[in-house]
């Protein structure tokens, strides 16, 4: 009766490569496309707005958008809206929601406020010219392209990046949380940068 031993053949092949795999693995270098963040300074909804105005236990929860955008900033600030609802009051206090325009053109400050009114009251709109914000947009490596709408009464929109950031008082990402149209993953990594 062959059939125990080729199963047991079978199983020390694949434990082997298994190994080969995970040793492979383990000899790459780690793969780390976080950019590189850093320093915010715009004009706000508040007044000046800077990261480093934050106090030590406080992350931005960071955002870029626009009021235009007719899906995925909405979205995005529901989402936000979302996770905050499900952290004490506490963990609530340390957490600022921020949104940096990817389109000064339209966006002023009066309008982003009006437009982030409808998220909560704590959420912060920010804007700069455009040097500033493609300064901004690069080191967060958000990526924009503007599409023409002639047709539209909106007359363009701007395609643009969509992840989240946790930002710390120095600039720097604690974590990046990619686009979701529900709240499980920030949720989740805001519970983890808060409980540190």
């Amino acid at each position: 009766m062959a059939y125990p031993k080729l199963w047991l053949g079978v199983g020390v092949a694949a434990l082997v490569v298994a190994s080969g795999i995970m040793l492979y693995q383990a000899t790459l270098p780690p793969q780390d496309d976080m950019p590189p963040g850093g320093e915010i300074e715009l004009p706000s909804t508040r007044g000046d707005f800077s990261l480093s105005q934050l106090a030590d236990d406080q992350i931005a929860l960071l955002s870029f958008g626009y009021t235009y955008c007719p899906d995925v900033c909405p979205m995005t600030q529901s989402v936000k809206r979302q996770a905050l609802a499900e952290l004490s009051a506490s963990q609530r206090q340390q957490v600022v929601p921020v949104m940096v325009t990817v389109d000064p053109q339209r966006d002023t400050l009066e309008r982003l406020e009006e437009y982030l009114a409808f998220f909560g009251e704590d959420f912060i709109g920010a804007r700069g010219n455009k040097a500033e914000l493609d300064d901004v947009m690069s080191r967060y490596g958000v990526i924009t392209r503007r599409v023409e709408a002639p047709e539209s009464a909106i007359e363009y929109t701007i395609d643009h990046s969509s992840s989240l950031y946790l930002v710390d008082r120095d600039g720097d990402i604690l974590q990046r949380v990619l686009y979701s149209p529900t709240p499980q993953g920030l949720t989740a990594a805001l519970s983890h940068e808060l409980s540190r």
